[in-house]
């Protein structure tokens, strides 16, 4: 459906108001459809996102400072995402010998069997339906290039 029809404004002052009013509805459209779908493994979007990254870093730990660095939300109170974590046994956290105040965070084999049943069900949430994979390595492109600061 057209970005008009979905939120029935027809007229926009140019042509990157209308683009940046799509990419706002959209991530909002995906942000929900991951947060629905991330439910059924009893994990928020942000803790599936946490665990991808402490999979990509396995064996080493990480900091969780390292952690919220890497994270897509980057406003995401990090520690209250990890106590929950720790409380479901999907990471363990040990102090840093380095920082008293400070904790390196491992991912756990139950972290890693969420992640795989998550994994065996990817088609459900990964792809964007009405792109080919050229067009969504295309929009993956032009958002790339988007970001970039004048």
């Amino acid at each position: 459906m057209k970005i008009e029809d979905e939120i029935k404004q027809h007229k926009f002052t140019c042509p990157y108001q209308k683009a940046v009013v799509n990419l706002l509805f959209t991530s909002n459209w995906l942000e929900n459809r991951h947060q629905h779908y991330f439910k059924n493994f009893g994990i928020t979007n942000q803790q599936y996102n946490i665990l991808r990254i402490l999979k990509g870093q396995h064996p080493n730990s990480i900091s969780a400072k390292e952690i919220k660095s890497r994270m897509l939300d980057k406003n995401s109170d990090i520690s209250r995402l990890l106590e929950r974590m720790a409380a479901k046994k999907f990471i363990t956290k040990k102090t840093c010998p380095k920082d008293k105040r400070a904790y390196d965070v491992l991912i756990t084999e139950a972290g890693f069997n969420v992640l795989s049943e998550i994994a065996s069900r990817e088609n459900e949430i990964n792809g964007l339906p009405g792109l080919t994979a050229e067009e969504a390595e295309q929009l993956s492109n032009l958002l790339d290039k988007s970001r970039v600061s004048n």
